[in-house]
């Protein structure tokens, strides 16, 4: 009889099933039923949903703002197929936090709907009055930012929209055929806030936008520039992805089916720049910072966090480790981070009024230590060609200017083409130009820093290039471990 009941199905995570969760799971603290949309979030992942969705969720079991729920939307094959996978459990999903062998689950209820992953169908809900708030997740690349910093008009997808406004196929081209019919209706734009991992996401959103427009008619430009808000933001936290294994081992612990739970440390933050004309939820009450300037929280968050990431995630995986705890189990690999952290990038930070980033460093340390949360470096390791621009170059763009500094972060770029190098398979939007480039630094170095794209006018920087070139010569003639002790050690390349 125990095998059995061991082999009976779960009851399948639902609206009727909150009423009857298993002991340890707790259910939204609110009616659902008394929620009203405002907000539609593009790109519903898993960080959007242990971070923004989360908040929101803590927000409405105040007795707070229940007319800002969520409705997701997307255009790529993954927001279809998450679409499927939440609409059976009327958009509920599990969020588990992990620390120390512990777990807490609790069901999110925060989102109320979830437009077809078609461009006709997200524009008409972005078109309705109840929304006042559009947040996106579109990751880093996304934005279509062109190696010197400004709005890549030759992206294909750009032209495209650019040549056809009403056919969009881009996010930012259906921002904009939703913010035209909005206007034939009389209605006021929404404001469009980025939640993604980049410096000034604001501004990136801003310039997409209204490179967009300018392309389809000068007047839609004026009214993007004058008319629509993008704030900044800066967000943090460690959301690993589950596999199917895991998946399946936690549904059986929570005792039910979630065909879309999500893991997440405990650690959250989130900082905003406090600039919303049409409206915004009070997320102060749930711990939320509002500020007049977002830049020097997301400089030490991307420059530390999303920086130090990478630097153990190319390390860690040259030596053999899976996972983020295991690589800051290596003593080798621990004191990398915190030399290259000390030594090179916090003395360029000017951090806020009350964050000291040694302080800082060391709660990321601790977290990427947390092995509950089994944060894989393969996760760490993927869309180097989008990330390092924006976590790594800007604090190599500041040494240079400063006459600081460069040799770890020059060694950081190394580990990172010597990954690049080998990885199977390199996850990456530019693999193929990577790994030819990668191979080709074994005899000449400066083939790296001569992907433009990635690099820009920094690749070609002398003192960078000669850095470079040292360590990776070191990288292909030397153990990894052997040049990871040079480094902390004080030696050049």
């Amino acid at each position: 009889m125990g095998a059995r009941a061991a082999e009976a199905p779960l009851p399948r995570l639902s609206q009727a099933l909150l009423g009857a969760l298993p002991a340890g799971v707790d259910a939204p603290g609110y009616d659902r039923a008394r929620l009203r949309p405002g907000i539609v979030h593009i790109g519903l992942g898993n960080f959007h949903r242990a971070h923004q969705a989360a908040a929101l969720d803590r927000l409405f079991a105040l007795g707070r703002d229940h007319d800002w729920a969520v409705v997701g939307g997307g255009l790529m094959p993954q927001d279809a197929a998450q679409r499927a996978r939440l609409a059976p459990q009327d958009w509920l999903y599990t969020l588990v936090e992990r620390e120390a062998g512990e777990e807490r689950a609790r069901v999110i209820g925060a989102m109320v709907g979830f437009c077809p992953a078609e461009p006709e169908a997200l524009a008409a809900r972005l078109a309705e009055p109840d929304i006042r708030l559009v947040t996106l997740t579109i990751t880093e690349g996304g934005y279509f930012t062109a190696a010197d910093g400004g709005f890549d008009a030759d992206h294909p997808l750009m032209r495209a929209d650019a040549a056809a406004p009403d056919a969009p196929r881009s996010v930012f081209g259906v921002l904009l055929k939703a913010l035209r019919l909005r206007r034939a209706h009389g209605l006021a734009p929404w404001t469009v806030l980025s939640c993604d991992n980049l410096e000034e996401n604001g501004r990136a959103t801003a310039r997409a936008l209204a490179g967009l427009a300018a392309m389809q008619s000068d007047a839609l430009a004026a009214v993007v520039e004058a008319e629509v808000a993008c704030p900044s933001s800066m967000v943090d936290r460690i959301t690993p992805a589950l596999d199917a294994a895991e998946q399946a081992a936690l549904c059986r612990r929570l005792g039910y089916e979630d065909a879309s739970p999500v893991v997440c440390e405990p650690y959250w933050q989130w900082v905003l720049e406090d600039r919303f004309p049409a409206g915004r939820p009070a997320l102060e009450e749930v711990g939320a910072v509002f500020t007049d300037d977002v830049r020097p929280w997301e400089a030490v968050k991307l420059r530390i966090l999303n920086a130090g990431h990478a630097a153990i995630a190319y390390a860690g995986a040259l030596l053999g480790h899976g996972y983020a705890h295991e690589a800051m189990a290596d003593p080798d690999i621990a004191a990398w981070l915190e030399a290259l952290m000390t030594r090179e990038v916090i003395p360029l930070l000017d951090p806020p009024a009350g964050l000291d980033p040694r302080d800082y460093l060391a709660t990321c340390a601790r977290r990427f230590a947390n092995p509950a949360v089994r944060d894989t470096l393969a996760r760490l390791c993927q869309d180097g060609s989008d990330r390092q621009p924006r976590f790594v170059l800007p604090s190599i763009a500041d040494a240079l200017a400063r006459g600081a500094p460069l040799e770890g972060l020059a060694l950081e770029l190394a580990l990172w083409c010597r990954y690049a190098a080998e990885a199977e398979p390199l996850v990456d939007p530019r693999a193929q130009a990577l790994r030819a480039a990668a191979r080709a630094s074994r005899e000449a170095p400066e083939a790296f820093l001569d992907l433009a794209e990635v690099f820009g006018v920094l690749g070609t920087d002398p003192r960078l290039r000669a850095a470079f070139a040292r360590w990776i010569g070191r990288l292909w003639r030397e153990d990894v471990r052997a040049v990871l002790r040079r480094f902390v050690a004080g030696g050049a390349g």
